[in-house]
This record gives C-alpha cells, structure tokens and sequence, in this order.
C-alpha cells in the first residue's frame, strides 16, 4: 500500500470537507476505490470516517453558535441510526459492480443538482412550522413524520454506499421547514455526526475496516480539513459549487469505465 497516495487521497478528500461541509465526503470512496482500488464494501467505513470527523467539527461551532436544532437533529439521526446497519448488511451481500453503478448515478444526481445551484422547492403547506414566541418547532405527526423519512434514507444510503447523507437531509430541512439555511447546515452536520459515527461502529463491529489504509487516510482528511476552512471564506460559492459538480462528475464517469472494465 502506497502510504504517500493514501495520504494525498486523505488530504483531497479533507480539503473538499472544509471547503463544501459534509457533502464533500461523497467522493471519499470513489477515490478509494479509483486510486486504491478497494470494493465499495472496503471503501465505504473509511469514508465514513472522514465524514465523521468534518461533520463533528463543524458541529462544534454550530453548538456554539446555538443554531442546531437538538431534537429535530437527535429524530433524524435516530432513525438513521435505524436505518444505516441496514444499508451496511446490504452492502455486504450484494456485488460489487452493481453497487458501484448505483454510486456512479448518486454522483450524477449530486453534479447536476450542484450545478443548477438553487433550492428545493417549499412544500405548500409546511409540514413544520415555528412558535413566534420560543422559535421552537410546533411538533406534530406530519413534521415529525417528514423528518424521519430524510433520517432514515440519509442512513440508509450511508450504511450502503459510506456517503454521510447531507444531499438528502439539507434539501428535505429546506423543503420542509422555515429554518435558516445556516440552522440547517448546522443541524444536518449533527445528524451526519452521530450517524456517521453509529455507522463506522457497526463496521468495526463487523471487523470491515482496513487500518492500514483509514489511518492515514484519516491523518490527511484532518490536515485536509484545516486547509479547506481557510480557504473557504477566499473562493466563491458558485463557483465552489461548479467545481465540485465537476469533480462529481469525473468520479461518476471513473467509477463507471471501472466498473465495465473490469
């Protein structure tokens, strides 16, 4: 194993982290599996990993700042949490080069959906509304319901594929609640956090992943990290959007040449 490119791998994937949030986990495995040519299987706890540790800093400041929102984050990392043991088994049994194709239209979707920039469209009727007073959510069946769904696909899809799932939880808060978008960031990041970290549990549990490689990997996501959040307030956000499309697209196209080569 070529610790210098596991490094550089770690740095690129930590660098998309601190730069894009949690999202940018999303290429983690793909370039695990490009470069290093792991299975999607081997892949996918170590980018979890790396998502685990740029969601829970980013958390941090989001607690600090007091903008996440505690039990709508604790409901859907909950469900998550459900949900992502699922996924794992799943991606166990199933082969490879199927999974790795249903990843290749994953990236696809994230690159044209970064690309056209933009918001979800609200719900007419918000299923989640605000009290005028405490500026909590007025809880109730079809708020908590909305919710739980984003949390329990967001950790299906992170069990299956090793994704943290913010491009299913940031559009559904925006969709179904007036929250600000930085509340929702930060509330997405906590769920990512903890189901995440409830993921690489199951996996170490199951004894699927290769320290030699997370290790490293994990040392250059953290430098990686630090470098993107100071460069990050210096580049446009559209055109951080436009590049990472971009970079979801290319990993889309590699995984699928890879996958009908080999």
């Amino acid at each position: 194993m070529d610790m210098g490119l596991d490094l550089l791998l770690g740095g690129v994937t930590g660098l998309l982290l601190g730069l894009t949030g949690a999202g940018g986990g999303i290429v983690a495995a793909p370039l695990l599996m490009l470069f290093l040519h792991l299975t999607l299987a081997q892949a996918a706890p170590i980018s979890l990993i790396a998502v685990a540790m740029g969601a829970g800093l980013a958390m941090v400041l989001g607690l600090r700042e007091g903008v996440v929102r505690y039990r709508a984050a604790l409901l859907m990392a909950g469900m998550g949490l459900l949900a992502s043991p699922a996924g794992i088994r799943l991606s166990l049994v199933l082969p490879n080069k199927p999974l790795v194709m249903c990843f290749a239209l994953l990236l696809a979707y994230q690159a044209q959906r970064l690309w056209r920039g933009g918001s979800p469209a609200a719900d007419e009727v918000l299923p989640c509304s605000l009290d005028a007073g405490s500026g909590r959510f007025k809880w109730n069946r079809p708020c908590a319901w909305a919710l739980a769904r984003a949390g329990l696909l967001a950790g299906f899809l992170s069990g299956l594929l090793g994704v943290g799932g913010g491009f299913v939880l940031v559009p559904a808060l925006r969709r179904h609640t007036p929250l600000s978008l930085h509340s929702i960031t930060a509330t997405s990041l906590m769920v990512l956090t903890l189901v995440s970290c409830g993921g690489v549990a199951v996996w170490v549990v199951h004894g699927g992943i290769d320290w030699a490689v997370a290790l490293p990997f994990s040392g250059g996501a953290v430098a990686g990290i630090a470098l993107g959040r100071l460069a990050s307030p210096r580049i446009a956000e559209k055109l951080l959007q436009r590049a990472f499309a971009l970079m979801c697209l290319l990993a889309c196209l590699g995984l699928i040449a890879k996958s009908l080569l080999a």
